[in-house]
C-alpha cells in the first residue's frame, strides 16, 4: 500500500513540475472570465459597462506578439541550422499568433461598434487608422500562409517562409504601433494608451488586466506547443530521414 502511494505522488510531482504552467493558465483564465465579467469597473464615460472587453481584446496582441516574435526567432534559427524541426516550430507559432490576431481584430472592431458609432460614422470608423494597419498587418500574415501552401518543395519552402516570416515581422511595427500613432485616430493610445498607462489605469482594472495578458498568452503557447506535437509526429518520417 505505501509503495502504490509513493508512486502515485512520485506521478503527480512529475504531472505538476511538467504542466504548472498549464495549470496556472487555467487559474488565470478562469480569474479573468470571472473578474472581467462579475469584478466592478470604473465609470467611463462613452465606455461604460464595454471597458470590460480590455481584458479580452488587448490582451490578444499581447498573444499576437509575442507567438509572432518567437516565430520570428525560429525562422532565423531555421536559416543557420537548416533544421525542418525549427521551421515546424516557426509556421506554428505564427499560425496560432495569426488566430489571437484575427480574434484581437474581431474583439475591437465589435467594440468600435457600441462605442465609437457614438461620435463617428461607419465610413470614419472603417478608415480607422489602427484597423486598418491591423488588417495590413494580417494579410500580410495571410499571404505568408499562401506562400507556403503554394510551394511543394519542403526544404524551399521552408527557407522561403523563412525569410518571408523576418519581412512580415518587420512590417507589424509600422503597421500596428507606429503608423497609426502618426495619424488622427479614434482608437485611443495616439498620445499614449490610459488602458496600458500604469498611473492613469485603475487597480480594478489592473487587478484583472494583468492577470488576463499572462493568462491568454499563456493559452496560445499551450495551443502552439500541441499543434507543433501533432506535425512533428506526422513528419517524423520525413525529420528522421
Amino acid at each position: 500500500m505505501n509503495a502504490c502511494w509513493k508512486r502515485a505522488f512520485r506521478n503527480l510531482h512529475h504531472f505538476m513540475r511538467k504542466s504548472w504552467w498549464k495549470i496556472l493558465c487555467a487559474v488565470l483564465l478562469i480569474y479573468t472570465v470571472i473578474g472581467g465579467l462579475l469584478f466592478s469597473v470604473p465609470a467611463r464615460e462613452i465606455l461604460g459597462e464595454t471597458i470590460r472587453n480590455l481584458y479580452f481584446h488587448v490582451a490578444m496582441w499581447t498573444v499576437l506578439m509575442t507567438l509572432l516574435t518567437v516565430s520570428v526567432v525560429y525562422a532565423v534559427k531555421y536559416l543557420r541550422t537548416q533544421n525542418l524541426k525549427d521551421d515546424i516550430y516557426s509556421v506554428n507559432f505564427a499560425k496560432i499568433g495569426i488566430l489571437f490576431g484575427v480574434l484581437g481584430y474581431s474583439t475591437g472592431f465589435l467594440w468600435a461598434s457600441y462605442t465609437w458609432t457614438e461620435y463617428a460614422t461607419n465610413t470614419q470608423i472603417f478608415k480607422e487608422p489602427k484597423l486598418l494597419g491591423t488588417a495590413i498587418a494580417l494579410l500580410i500574415y495571410f499571404a505568408y500562409l499562401v506562400l507556403r501552401g503554394s510551394i511543394p518543395d519542403l526544404d524551399k519552402r521552408a527557407k522561403i517562409s523563412a525569410v518571408y516570416s523576418i519581412f512580415a515581422y518587420a512590417m507589424l511595427f509600422p503597421t500596428l504601433w507606429i503608423l497609426p500613432r502618426m495619424m488622427e485616430s479614434l482608437h485611443p493610445g495616439k498620445e499614449g494608451n490610459p488602458a496600458l498607462n500604469f498611473k492613469d489605469s485603475d487597480i480594478r482594472l489592473r487587478m484583472v488586466m494583468y492577470p488576463a495578458f499572462i493568462g491568454w498568452t499563456l493559452l496560445g503557447v499551450w495551443i502552439t506547443t500541441l499543434k507543433i506535437r501533432h506535425d512533428l509526429i506526422k513528419e517524423k518520417s520525413i525529420l528522421n530521414a
